[in-house]
């Protein structure tokens, strides 16, 4: 019989290192899938984070067709005055929580009063020698876009960080 007990005994202590071999590598196994969890984690907000720039720089380039056709469609001689700032938001319609801010504002350059006399949002730097701006800028708009994200809480972009964008153009409308 004593034989036969210290065999079991010495079963058991193997048994029992087994145990804590088992139970450290499940404490690093754990530990490898807290980085991967954190690591996709991170990924996943930098991927969203750039997906929103790319589409608040989408909507910036629409805004500027938009300005564009504002512009081509008003006229300023019959009324008196000119298109100088846009504002909408994005998405619109059908219940739709606004994730992003579009503020347009549009400069004409040229020599005031040709278009329309009571237009004051005109750009007229003098060259050097005196002179007025050049014929050929005349007509010429500078647009500028800021796209502005909000953050509505639950129902927003929720990024922890806004986006914003500007883009500046000269256009010939």
């Amino acid at each position: 019989m004593r034989g036969k007990s210290y065999i079991l005994k010495r079963s058991q202590m193997r048994s029992g290192m087994a145990m804590i071999m088992a139970i450290g590598v499940l404490v690093i196994l754990a530990g490898i899938l807290a980085t991967m969890m954190n690591m996709t984690s991170v990924t996943t907000k930098r991927t969203e984070h750039m997906y929103f720039k790319e589409q608040a720089q989408l909507l910036a380039r629409s805004a500027t067709e938009f300005a564009l056709l504002a512009i081509s469609g008003h006229n300023r001689a019959a009324t008196g005055n000119c298109v100088t700032n846009i504002n909408s938001q994005f998405p619109v319609g059908n219940g739709a929580v606004p994730y992003f801010d579009i503020n347009t504002t549009i400069r004409y350059i040229g020599v005031q009063g040709i278009a329309s006399p009571t237009c004051t949002n005109y750009i007229t730097t003098p060259f050097a020698s005196g002179n007025p701006v050049s014929p050929e800028s005349e007509g010429t708009v500078m647009i500028d876009i800021y796209v502005s994200s909000i953050d509505t809480g639950a129902n927003g972009l929720n990024l922890g960080q806004s986006i914003r964008y500007h883009r500046r153009t000269l256009q010939k409308p």
